[in-house]
């Protein structure tokens, strides 16, 4: 049986019981001094953390991004993942008080409309500023943006606003206390904790990509939010998770505040990035090859290739030379080596320490640029008017001024893959950056060729496109539905 409360009795009784109590505390209360700087432990803890909410969260912005996007899915973000017209969330910081911000590229991807939500300056993590829903709203742009490193600066303009630092990215270490700040699943103003589990993992060996692992959790919406010290210095920006039941296990990644700070200062400067290299191709050593070509050590990384009258070439570095350090970094792997000049921002030569035949040699080499223009083509793209829905991607036309600064190109002409699309009626294996050349031997220059070439088709008809990927012409066949 149900019955409704004596709500006034109950009242009269808590209002009784509080006022015994009030006359209890209040004498002691008047005798009371104020309260000295507890030592116990994990109050000091508790007070530490409360501290650095305090100093974190003003910087930490919420991303809502509408148009062609990512769609998180808890596996790891990249490139090749598909896209669709949709609206989403995710993470960013203010790297810079002039209204700068760091987040994925994943994030914004496609995007037409961004805008950042900011907490309010008061914002403490505290029950007061939680409930209270106070935020501001500003309009974004995107500045730069590199899908390869999963990277994307934006700017609001006229605003100041609160910046965090960058750690030293070398002073990482395993064990250290992390917290991951970001909007999970738009969850705004969400807050984990954990540790370094790796200061350098690499996930994919041929890759010289390297990250952050973390236990603190995160979860899809994290991505490009901040992975903080306890000193509230940025070590990373959360990226990525490893899981088979797409919420977090224990296994996510972030992008080192290294990487973060040599893209922010080349986004800013110069809209996109600038690569060094010295015209050398290294390989790993290994066992047999040492063996075989008598070298002095069995393992690290070998010069293969010295291009004629590069820089290389003209410092005097020779094909059979073993790299011992690059700019005073040990050159123990290819990805690390590779890493090392990714990251490099600087104007001095390359300090390259070889052994040649027993000997150590320093040689100097002057670095050149090598810019990659199709990392700018990526933001000409309209999810509309770029748009191939026989072929499920959105792509960009090669004309005369992409052509001019695109180095690489076979010919002149074609469609460069900037992301797929959802809603493809069938699975074409193409990837983001291939430049599609032909269908069917029929030479492609413009979107609407494309899309005629394909309507023109028959359902069942087998389709060949020649395409150009990382350098090298191939074919990708399919068969229509």
């Amino acid at each position: 049986m149900m019955t409704r409360p004596r709500r006034q009795t109950h009242f009269t009784f808590f209002c009784f019981l509080l006022s015994c109590a009030v006359l209890a505390v209040a004498p002691a209360q008047a005798q009371q001094k104020p309260a000295a700087p507890s030592q116990d432990p994990l109050v000091r803890m508790n007070e530490s953390m409360d501290a650095l909410t305090r100093k974190v969260w003003p910087s930490v912005v919420q991303i809502q991004v509408s148009g062609y996007g990512q769609r998180e899915d808890g596996a790891r973000s990249d490139t090749a993942a598909v896209v669709g017209p949709q609206s989403s969330t995710g993470s960013g910081f203010v790297i810079d008080p002039d209204g700068y911000i760091m987040t994925n590229a994943h994030v914004v991807s496609g995007a037409r409309r961004v805008q950042v939500v900011l907490p309010a300056e008061n914002a403490d993590g505290t029950l007061s500023t939680a409930l209270s829903g106070r935020t501001y709203t500003f309009s974004a742009r995107i500045v730069g943006i590199t899908t390869e490193l999963d990277l994307a600066l934006l700017k609001v303009d006229g605003q100041k606003l609160p910046a965090l630092p960058l750690a030293t990215y070398s002073q990482v270490r395993q064990g250290e206390t992390v917290f991951a700040f970001g909007s999970p699943i738009g969850l705004r103003n969400s807050l984990t904790h954990g540790l370094v589990s790796a200061v350098a993992r690499q996930i994919d060996p041929d890759s010289p990509l390297i990250f952050v692992q973390t236990d603190a959790p995160i979860n899809p919406g994290n991505s490009g939010g901040p992975l903080v010290n306890i000193r509230g210095e940025v070590v990373g920006i959360n990226t990525f998770i490893l899981s088979q039941s797409g919420g977090n296990e224990g296994l996510g990644f972030a992008i080192p505040s290294a990487t973060v700070r040599t893209v922010y200062r080349q986004f800013r400067q110069y809209g996109q990035l600038r690569r060094q290299e010295v015209g050398m191709g290294i390989q790993t050593i290994t066992q047999g090859m040492g063996k075989a070509l008598g070298l002095p050590r069995d393992y690290g990384v070998i010069v293969s290739d010295v291009l004629p009258g590069g820089p290389a070439d003209t410092a005097g570095l020779k094909v059979g030379d073993i790299l011992v350090s690059v700019d005073g970094q040990a050159a123990d792997n290819v990805p690390t080596v590779n890493y090392n000049f990714r990251l490099r921002d600087s104007t001095e030569k390359v300090q390259l320490v070889v052994l040649r035949g027993g000997t150590q040699h320093t040689i100097g080499v002057a670095a050149v640029e090598q810019r990659d223009d199709l990392d700018s083509v990526t933001s000409m793209a309209d999810p509309e008017k770029n748009l191939v829905p026989e072929l499920g991607f959105l792509g960009v036309e090669i004309d005369a001024s992409i052509a001019a600064r695109a180095t690489g190109l076979r010919a002149p002409y074609g469609i460069i893959v900037v992301a797929r699309a959802a809603g493809a009626s069938v699975e074409v294996p193409l990837q983001p950056r291939d430049v599609i050349r032909s269908v069917n031997k029929k030479e492609i220059s413009t979107l609407q060729g494309l899309r005629e070439a394909m309507r023109a088709l028959p359902p069942g008809s087998p389709v060949t496109l020649q395409v150009q990927r990382e350098g090298r012409l191939m074919y990708v066949s399919f068969t229509l539905d």
